[in-house]
């Protein structure tokens, strides 16, 4: 069975290996996962594939991580829409800018308006190297609709880089 298994909780040395052997030791493997440590919270999102006669021990073992103070939900998934709905083509979407508030929302309300379903995202800032200026990185892997065309969506982009003041690199691959 896969289930998306999401911990959130206070950062410390060992919570990685701590929660992976967790998963091994009941027959589990990590099919895809994202870490990261935001402000002094850690956060783990991971697609495991735990089986099914192993589901009463993760509830044992959910427990025992909130005793330690972390927040952890699991969900079974469904498929992906690039799996439920064929046709559909992926593409990358690339910002880089200076920093300031709205760049997500202006582009997910975009792609959202057009049917685009957004399928990961990775935001950042870094300090600018000469300035020291807050830079804003965006990337995003998407799924278009099959029927909806580049140039529907790409000009709004691309409008939107123009207003919001940063870059934006569509990268779609090609058709064989």
């Amino acid at each position: 069975m896969n289930i998306v298994f999401t911990l959130t909780g206070p950062d410390r040395i060992g919570i990685v290996d701590d929660v992976t052997r967790m998963l091994l030791e009941m027959g589990g493997n990590v099919e895809t996962s994202r870490m990261t440590r935001l402000g002094g919270e850690f956060a783990i999102l991971m697609l495991v594939s735990v089986p099914s006669d192993e589901l009463a021990g993760l509830d044992k073992n959910i427990a025992a991580l909130a005793a330690q103070g972390y927040k952890v939900t699991t969900s079974q998934t469904s498929l992906s829409y690039a799996e439920r709905f064929p046709g559909w083509r992926p593409c990358q979407i690339e910002i880089r800018g200076a920093d300031h508030e709205g760049i997500i929302h202006e582009i997910a309300h975009i792609l959202s308006q057009r049917g685009i379903n957004i399928e990961s995202m990775d935001t950042g800032t870094a300090r600018a190297p000469i300035n020291g200026m807050p830079l804003f990185m965006m990337t995003a892997d998407v799924i278009i609709p099959p029927g909806l065309s580049g140039q529907d969506w790409d000009d709004e982009l691309s409008d939107a880089a123009d207003r919001l003041g940063v870059e934006i690199k569509v990268t779609v691959p090609r058709k064989e």
